[in-house]
């Protein structure tokens, strides 16, 4: 079936897209960057670059350093970056109970015809 994915616009603030909320929800299970982007395999450099775009993009950030520790340290999600991922999960799964049916008739006239 095709799915629905959301892309938000902050006019000129930023934006907010499936791949970076992913990577927020793997940031929480990794307690990491470097980890979570090993983990989507992307680059840290690449993972950082949307840590860093993501708070800039709203006044608290979404992704905290966390130092020390018998691990080094690491990143945690804050309390918004929480609220954030659960919000966009809530109005993707909308989304897609809005078009469910929409989505079942298009794919019922997707592929080719030989």
């Amino acid at each position: 079936m095709p799915q629905i994915s959301i892309h938000i616009d902050f006019e000129d603030e930023g934006q907010l897209e499936p791949r970076t909320v992913a990577l927020l929800e793997r940031i929480a299970e990794e307690g990491s960057i470097s980890a979570a982007g090993r983990a989507m395999k992307i680059s840290y450099k690449h993972a950082w670059e949307l840590v860093a775009e993501v708070n800039r993009t709203f006044e608290e950030p979404l992704v905290k350093a966390q130092t020390g520790g018998a691990a080094g340290g690491g990143s945690v999600i804050t309390e918004r970056g929480q609220k954030l991922i659960r919000d966009y999960r809530a109005l993707e799964r909308k989304a897609l109970s809005a078009t469910a049916r929409h989505l079942k008739a298009m794919q019922a006239g997707a592929g080719r015809q030989h």
